[in-house]
């Protein structure tokens, strides 16, 4: 929990360990459909009931899921925060689950499907996590048409029994608040939640190489992932610095070289992307099909002068952006508590904004420069999405 007492709301995020790497063999996609059905009603309220007590209350909801965990987070008046924990206890504890709507959340999840089979980055980004984590930790929440068609009832019952349960699960709260009040409430309405996670998971390990997936497309899109640090590593924040420099702002070398010289693509970038014991970069490009070789072969140019290191006026750029975004976040309720729930499950306790601010403060090009000379970018696996596939020699070594 967090006080912001300059704020007039609360807000909570409250994570079930019920993401994507709990979905059955052959139900992918079954921890994004059960999100959805647990929303249809639970206690007292049916569907639309539940969802007019939400609008009553005011609050500003939304609900997600990821490889770890299914979030609800809501942000309300202060004084309205009992009832809203009061519905989401009702929400994990005691969904309705009606069969009559289980055809309606069959058509939201196939929906989504379709909507990614139109964003092709999206479905490139997709197939970049599976190559690099370890199944299941790559796996993606969406799902097939195959697999969402097999769901069934029954299914969705086992996995909120076994995985909609206190253990593992995580619950923040931020904003103008009563730490001890607050606390009090939470144990009254969640002390009797009961139940353990019902399944021990195995790693695999991801396919090697790079891999092209054909699409009749004047566009090619292109993706490049890379081994780095996880949130958890103490060099995270001098490898984000890093890729912040290579991609972050206007005036980021990818930004510069390969889109405002060169103007060979429409977007591009590189961002880190972290799970708890695993970190990697993802970089994208999105293209013509004339155009994609010749980038692909700039990006990882680019991406591969990084590891020469970085110089002072970069990092200071880069810096006022960072600290940009942490004053925004302190302006937020809802904000603070989703990040509060991250670091609860990423490290194991909360980082401060001050603590944030300082980690940033400390850093400098001396100490990137050693990181990146211990660690340049390497190991790559390029995805690509179009009409051909492309020369990723330089990738593996070659010259351009």
């Amino acid at each position: 929990m967090q006080q912001m007492p300059w704020l007039e709301s609360a807000a909570m995020s409250l994570l079930v360990p019920a993401g994507s790497q709990r979905d059955p063999e052959g139900l992918a996609g079954l921890a994004g459909f059960t999100a959805e059905m647990v929303q249809r009603g639970c206690g007292q309220y049916n569907s639309r009931q539940f969802v007019e007590q939400l609008d009553r209350l005011g609050a500003a909801r939304s609900a997600s899921v990821t490889n770890y965990h299914t979030r609800f987070s809501a942000a309300v008046p202060t004084d309205r925060l009992r009832e809203t924990l009061a519905l989401y206890r009702e929400l994990v504890l005691a969904p309705l689950l009606p069969a009559s709507q289980l055809d309606d959340s069959r058509m939201v999840a196939m929906q989504e499907l379709l909507a990614l089979e139109d964003d092709l980055a999206q479905k490139l980004l997709k197939v970049l996590r599976k190559r690099l984590y370890p199944d299941p930790y790559g796996r993606s929440t969406t799902g097939t048409m195959e697999s969402v068609q097999a769901i069934q009832l029954e299914n969705i019952q086992n996995h909120v029994k076994n995985f909609y349960v206190p253990d593992q699960a995580i619950l923040s709260i931020a904003g103008k608040i009563d730490f001890n009040e607050v606390q009090n409430m939470v144990d009254e309405l969640f002390g009797s939640w009961q139940g353990t996670v019902q399944q021990e998971l195995t790693e695999h390990p991801p396919a090697e190489g790079h891999h092209h997936i054909e699409h009749d497309s004047s566009q090619t899109q292109i993706g490049i992932v890379f081994p780095s640090v996880p949130y958890s590593h103490p060099d995270y924040f001098l490898a984000r610095s890093a890729i912040g420099v290579l991609s972050d702002g206007m005036s980021s070398r990818l930004f510069t070289e390969v889109r405002e010289k060169r103007g060979l693509c429409y977007t591009v970038y590189a961002m880190c992307h972290t799970i708890k014991d695993y970190g990697c970069v993802l970089a994208y490009a999105g293209t013509t099909t004339e155009r994609a070789q010749e980038t692909l072969d700039v990006m990882l140019q680019e991406i591969r002068r990084l590891g020469e290191g970085i110089h002072d006026d970069e990092l200071q750029r880069l810096k006022a952006r960072i600290k940009t975004g942490l004053i925004l976040q302190q302006e937020s309720s809802s904000s603070r508590s989703i990040s509060m729930a991250s670091d609860w499950h990423l490290l194991g306790r909360v980082r401060t904004l001050d603590e944030l601010s300082t980690l940033l403060d400390e850093i400098n090009s001396n100490s990137i420069n050693d990181y990146l000379a211990s660690n340049p970018p390497k190991q790559f696996k390029i995805v690509t999405l179009g009409q051909k596939a492309l020369d990723t020699s330089l990738a593996d070594g070659g010259v351009a």
